[in-house]
This record gives structure tokens, C-alpha cells and sequence, in this order.
């Protein structure tokens, strides 16, 4: 995409010089500005629109989110950096909103920004996953909704109506207690990551399931476990005694 304009937040130039290289070499024809922290940010983003950030989680004294809280609704895409901070991480992922851990690979560099593009293009906009993040951030706690990108934009789930996530290719389909699925386009390895400490068990390397809804385990070779929905699932020999430790008192 051409002229797109992005706006670079971060009050190391170090950082800021090097988001600007990987963006010449990689997305030449664009736009490019940027803040040190966030007066000077506000001020830019009033002035030049952009429709991309990347913004900077932790500044001195102050916060990405700051700046989020001083200009109210958010009418552009964002890309977070950070160099610490595992709850962030793991709040970014609960959101589905792009971060990029510094120092910052080229790879995923590069992948992030196409992503964006691609949601720019689209006009997919993210001030429904900014307010989902704010609210993990402001609680402090592990989420119950998951964020899904899906090929027509995100959706918000309950974690606890999720019945089981299944791999396909490198997708994840997701089956609800209302019977209803979901593709997303992220793989179920993401997934197992991000969900492991909120009761599901990877009892196949295809499966990815949620315990509160096992309805019955059946007995053989590896076993298969009954879903609430009916459906039946192989546990793989691999799994199968970590699996059965979970229901030892």
C-alpha cells in the first residue's frame, strides 16, 4: 500500500530509528513520524492522522495507554512494542492485537505491519480490542472472553463456552456450547499457550480441549474422552497418564 501514514511512539531513539530502517527497507513508499512520549504524540496524531501507530508500551513515567486515555477513541491500527512484562504479553494475546517484544525480530517485523495493511485496507477497525485490553490491563487478572480474528474481523468469546479447539492446517477451529464454529487464523499451538492455565488439556496434537466440558472417559488403547456436544476424541498414548493425573484426588 502507498502513502501509508504511520507514526512511531517511543522515547528511545534508538528504537525509533530502527522501526524507521525496517520500514524503508521493507515498506518504502509510506509516511513516517514520530514522539518521544506522549504530549508530543497526541499533537501528531491531531495533526497527521495516521493509520498506523506503533506504540511503545512503557516510557519514562509513562505508559502507551496513556496516551490511549488522552485521545479517547483510536481511529487507527497499532502495533505495541515492549521489552518486558509478561502479563502484557499475555493481555496482548487475550486482545489479538499485534505486539512486537524488543529487540524486535524482522520477521515478525514485517509480518505485523503486513497485518495491519491488510486491516487498514479492510477498514477493520480496533477500538473494540483497544476497550477489551484496557479492561484487562485496569482488572489485573486472567480474562474469561478470548478475542478471535477471524477472515470477516474479531469476535469476542467466553472462554468457559468453548468446548474444544481443533487444528486444522494452521487454523484453529473452535466448537461452542451452542454448537456454533469459529475459524480462526491463528494455529493451535497459539492457542494451547495461551489457555493451558485456564483449564484445557492438549490431549491430541490436533486437540486442544476444555476439562469442564468432558462428559466421559472411555477406556482403550489411549482412550477417548465424550464432550458435552456428543462428540468423541482421541487421547493420544503420549498424553494419556498426564491426562489422567488431572482427575487423581
Amino acid at each position: 500500500m502507498d502513502n501509508i501514514r504511520i507514526l512511531i511512539v517511543d522515547d528511545e531513539l534508538q528504537s525509533r530509528s530502527l522501526i524507521k530502517k525496517l520500514l524503508s527497507l521493507h515498506f518504502p513508499k509510506i509516511i513516517v513520524d514520530e514522539a518521544e512520549n506522549v504530549t508530543s504524540a497526541a499533537e501528531k496524531i491531531h495533526q497527521i492522522n495516521p493509520q498506523l501507530v506503533f506504540l511503545d508500551v512503557q516510557m519514562r513515567g509513562e505508559t502507551g495507554f496513556d496516551l490511549l486515555d488522552k485521545i479517547g477513541e483510536t481511529n487507527f491500527e497499532i502495533i505495541f512494542t515492549t521489552a518486558h512484562s509478561e502479563f502484557a504479553l499475555k493481555a496482548f494475546r487475550y486482545s489479538a492485537l499485534d505486539y512486537l517484544m524488543k529487540p524486535i525480530d524482522t520477521g515478525e517485523f514485517r509480518s505485523a505491519v503486513e497485518k495491519a495493511f491488510y486491516r487498514i485496507k479492510n477498514q477493520q477497525s480496533p477500538v473494540d480490542q483497544i476497550e477489551f485490553l484496557k479492561g484487562i490491563r485496569l482488572n489485573q487478572k486472567t480474562p474469561d472472553k478470548l478475542t478471535i480474528p477471524t477472515a470477516e474481523g474479531f469476535l469476542f468469546i467466553s472462554i468457559n463456552d468453548i468446548l474444544y479447539c481443533h487444528a486444522v492446517g494452521n487454523y484453529t477451529e473452535f466448537r461452542l456450547a451452542d454448537h456454533k464454529k469459529i475459524i480462526s487464523s491463528y494455529n493451535l499451538g497459539y492457542y494451547n499457550e495461551l489457555l493451558s492455565d485456564q483449564n484445557f488439556f492438549r490431549i491430541h496434537r490436533s486437540y486442544l480441549v476444555n476439562l469442564q466440558h468432558i462428559k466421559m472417559y472411555k477406556r482403550s488403547d489411549g482412550g477417548t474422552i465424550v464432550m458435552n456436544d456428543g462428540e468423541e476424541i482421541e487421547v493420544s498414548r503420549n498424553n494419556k497418564e498426564a491426562f489422567l493425573k488431572l482427575f487423581k484426588g
